[in-house]
This record gives C-alpha cells, structure tokens and sequence, in this order.
C-alpha cells in the first residue's frame, strides 16, 4: 500500500538530507510505528506519503514513494486525497471551518459524497470519537485534546484507505488516548486500513504496532521489525521496555499485563522497600542519565478546597493563589470555584480529561482570562490588571501551541530578543535552548523546527525571564524521552532555586518523575489533591507504568527500581 524505494529529502538551504536512503514497505491492513528521538526526520517521512513533501513544504526528494500505485511525485496532495488522511502534529493547521460538525463533513464534501452518506459517517465518527456533545461548538472553544480528536475525526470519515498520523495521542488524556487508538486498531483489524503513525509516548502505542520502524539518527538507515525486535536496540523506549532490560527479561514486555507476569521475582527482591527509602526524588525519563534530585518544595498549610473552608490567607508565603475562582468561556463554565495556593520550590501537575479546564486555569494564572468570580494573585499581582512587562517578570507561560511566542526570523534572533526583553546577559537563551535540544543551529527558521524543537525554544524564551512561577501547557508533547529527561532535570534546577512550577499535562510518566503533587480536575473543579505517590497509584487512568505492573507496591520509576536494587546489592555484599 506504501512504498518507499531509496528515498532522501533535502530541504532548501540545508546542510544535508534530513531523511536518506528510506526503504519502507507498509502491507495493506498494517499499523506501522514510526519511532525515534526528536528531529530525525519523522515528519518529513509521514510528509512525503501524502504529497505534502515536496508539494507544500519544498525541498529535493530524491527516489519514488508511491501509495496505492500513485507516484508522490506526480501526484499533488489533493489527488491524493481519496486514498490518504493526514493528521499533523498541529491540528490547528487543518481546520477550515468553524464547528465541530462541519469540520467532520467538510473533508466528504470535498470529494462529492451524497448528503446521506455524510450525516450517517458524521454520526458515527462523532460516536466514535466522544464528540457527541460537542458537535455544535465552535473550535476556537475547545481544548488542545477535544481538537486533537476533531482533527482524527476530519479525516476518518471520508474513509480514506491510508491514514498517517503525527503524534495523534500528544494532547489526549490517557482514556481519550485510548479510545481513539482503539478506533485505529478497529479500522486496521476490521476495515483493512493501513496506518503509518509517527508517535513519542511509546508506553501507550507500542502494543498496537504490526512493525515498528526506527530512525535511530538523522541520516541513518531505517530498521524496520517486530516491536519486541526494534525496542530491544531502540534509542527511545516506554518505561515497560526500560524495567524488562533492568531486569533482562527475554523477550521484552511491551505491556502492562506482560510485564506484571514475569515480576514476581522482582516483587520479592523489592518487599518490605519502599521508593522513599532509596529516594522518592530518584526519578527520570527512561533510558536517560539520572538528573539532580528533585528539591523539596517549601511547605505549606493549604490545598484545594471549597468555600466553607478558611479562604487562602494573602499574607502566607505562596508565589501565586487563586481563591473561590470561577471562569466563563462564552455559556460555559470552565471552571467553578477553585481554590489553590502554589508555594516558592513546588511542582504541581494538572491533570483530568481534556476539557477539564487545566490550560483556562494556567490563563488565570498568567492574565490570559478574567475571573467571573474569585480572585487570582500572583506575586503580590492581579495577572489581568498587570502590564505585560511586569507580569512577564513573575509568571510564564509556555502554551500549548509554542508557535504562539515565537515571531523572529531564526532561532538567534528569537534569543537575542529574549535576552533583551528579560534584561537577561546575552547569551542566556541561547545557552537554555543548547541544554534542552542540542544541535539546533542558530540561522534556522522557528517553523522548520520539529514540533519538540520548537517547544525548547519557547521555553528557553520564557526562562530568559526567570518568572518566579513557571507556567507549563502539556510541556512534553513532541519529545522524545531523551529530551523529556533534559526537561526535567532543566525543571529541577529550577525547583530547587526556589521557582514555582505548574504544569498541565497528560503524560502521567511526566508526572510521576517531576510533580511534587498532583491536582486532578474533572468539569472544572478539583475532585483530588495530595503528593504525586498517593495521588496517581489510586488512580487507573492516571497511574505511570511501574506503578500498574508492581502494585500494589507504591513504585514510579525505572529509576526508583535502580536505585532499590542497587541497594539490596549492597546490603547482599556486607
């Protein structure tokens, strides 16, 4: 169904290829998994399948890549617009509607189908999918996840023989995830459809791949084979994958319910420890070199709480408090009387399903929307009644979409601006960007970064600044592990010079290495609040990988496992 024949793709102004020598053969009815670090050239492979490299972004492609017998090359993406349906990175970019349902017919319309095959497909996709009760609001009021689901939905229903899809889970929460990977798995097992699928959070799709192809550098050969195959040499792996090389299983777990089969040996060596006595700040990314221990956040008296309890007090040490807060979006309620205090040195991680009002409670935060109700202070300062040039020295905000604060021609330029805004040594940018992704030259332009490299940057932008209060909106969406790890230990530093940290995420692993507490919202109001251990072992949904395989042992990390087992050495050797 897709064929790719030595295929190489040279970007305008570019060093080299970004991909070469690319041979890659996807049966119909398959489901491959495109993996590797950041900045590979995983896109431009997808890209290259719907037309859209060359067409639209320029650049040499050199070989033949041909979908259903139809040359790429001669081939435009809209005559290759029956057969494949694209999902980028950035659903934003696909939209050409205004509401939910028109955006899930518009795609039909466009090839001709009747009126009655549209409304049934629309139905179904909409049941699919859980966008039944949002079929008519307006996509500039939903969240980054019910967009993300939108934008799958666009390209479902006309049916299309072959989908490709660029992180299609990033910004779904875990059961969101799981239901739309569910509906893949469907339409690759029941419908024959093939999918090629470009994906960062392995832990959550590696089970569903026939083949798994990885580009392990940029230049590198593809290797393509079974997953258990590909993850044994990979340089990106779930957290399952790093417990079974710690442990040497042969052959690796790729799931949950594998792993917990094979650790009953591991479960005895670990009775009676717990993560706190190796170290509960023993946490990092998988397959990555330990970062610095996490700080311990300062303490403090409150949590969430309701009205009937003692409203947060000004004077208490906190560096942002929200009180009683509730926020209107047009007729809806996104949030309804929050409260929350964020002391000086603690990670925070908002969690819930999407639509939940995580990222309208980050815009509280930063000034971005008013209160209906309630109050929010930060710093001593009321964020939408407070300049930007001074607001910008107390919070930061790093979006969901980093586009959004980079306007500059290239990456020297986004970071000499930085420095001067922030009246920040020059340089200081520049070097933040280094620590987070290497190897990002300096006369490249914001929009050919990968999505990853693009998120690096915007944080570096907002750290030039050093806000006492870091603001973070699904921070991990288009990074590898790798990358994922340099964050957090990036975020550590920061912890431990005393900065605030609130994050909005759903990547529970994320969560389990770096928050010191975990707030989980539901329909805009808080529904659980405590230390990051209690809080995420209760819960299925929002439990890390480690914690579901050696329940009921309180475990979170690769890490904590390490460090653990090198302690019963230890001890074993005395």
């Amino acid at each position: 169904m897709i064929r790719f024949e030595d295929v190489s793709v040279t970007y305008d102004g570019a060093a080299g290829p970004t991909v070469q020598g690319i041979d890659l053969t996807v049966p119909e009815g398959e489901l491959v998994l495109l993996v590797g670090p950041s900045g590979v050239g995983k896109s431009t492979v997808l890209g290259a399948v719907s037309g859209l490299v060359p067409h639209f972004t320029g650049g040499t492609l050199r070989g033949r890549v041909t979908v259903a017998g139809r040359d790429t090359r001669t081939h435009k993406p809209r005559e290759l617009a029956d057969v494949v349906g694209t999902v980028g990175q950035d659903p934003l970019a696909h939209f050409v509607t205004d509401t939910v349902e028109d955006e899930l017919a518009y795609g039909m319309e466009s090839l001709g189908l009747a009126p009655d095959v549209m409304r049934r497909r629309v139905e179904e996709t909409l049941d699919l999918l859980g966008l039944a009760d949002l079929r008519e609001r307006p996509i500039a009021t939903l969240s980054g996840g019910q967009r993300q689901r939108v934008a799958i939905g666009s390209v479902l229903t006309p049916h299309p023989r072959v989908l490709v899809l660029d992180e299609p889970t990033s910004a779904l929460d875990p059961a969101a995830a799981e239901e739309v990977l569910a509906v893949l798995q469907r339409l690759v097992h029941d419908l024959g459809t093939t999918v090629l699928m470009a994906e960062h959070r392995l832990e959550r799709v590696i089970q569903y791949a026939d083949q798994v192809a990885l580009l392990p550098s940029p230049g590198a050969p593809l290797v393509l084979g079974t997953p258990s195959e590909v993850m044994a040499v990979s340089p990106v792996y779930p957290p399952v994958v790093a417990l079974g090389r710690l442990a040497e299983w042969s052959p690796l777990p790729l799931t949950v319910r594998d792993a917990r089969r094979r650790a009953g040996a591991l479960r005895e060596r670990l009775e009676g420890m717990a993560y706190e006595d190796v170290g509960a700040d023993a946490r990092t990314s998988t397959g990555a070199t330990p970062p610095s221990p996490a700080p311990r956040p300062v303490p403090h008296r409150s949590r969430l709480f309701r009205k009937r309890d003692t409203p947060t007090s000004p004077s208490a040490r906190v560096v942002a408090a929200v009180d009683n807060l509730t926020v209107r979006r047009g007729r809806v309620e996104a949030l309804h009387d929050v409260t929350l205090t964020v002391a000086p040195g603690e990670t925070i991680a908002l969690m819930g399903r999407n639509g939940a009002g995580k990222s309208t409670l980050l815009s509280a935060l930063v000034g971005l929307v008013e209160p209906a109700a309630g109050s929010v202070r930060v710093g001593g300062a009321v964020p939408h009644r407070t300049a930007p040039r001074d607001l910008v020295r107390r919070v930061g905000l790093v979006p969901q979409e980093p586009r959004d604060l980079l306007y500059a021609d290239t990456v020297a330029a986004e970071c000499a601006a930085a420095d001067s805004d922030a009246g920040a040594e020059p340089g200081t940018c520049r070097t933040l960007v280094s620590e987070l992704l290497p190897g990002i030259a300096d006369g490249t332009h914001p929009r050919d970064l990968s999505e990853g490299q693009r998120l690096a940057l915007a944080l570096a932008v907002v750290l030039t600044a050093r806000p006492p209060l870091l603001l973070l909106d699904e921070p991990t969406r288009g990074l590898d592990y790798a990358a994922k790890s340099r964050l957090v230990t990036v975020l550590r530093e920061l912890a431990s010079q005393g900065r605030a940290i609130v994050l909005a995420t759903h990547d529970v692993e994320l969560a389990a290495e770096l928050s010191h507490r975990v707030v989980i919202l539901a329909d805009g109001e808080p529904v659980a609040d405590g230390p990051t251990g209690e809080v995420v072992v209760a819960s299925p949904s929002f439990a890390p990988q480690i914690a579901k395989i050696l329940a009921p042992q309180k475990w979170l990390t690769v890490t904590q496992i390490r460090a653990a087992l090198h302690a019963i050495d230890q001890e074993t050797e005395k």
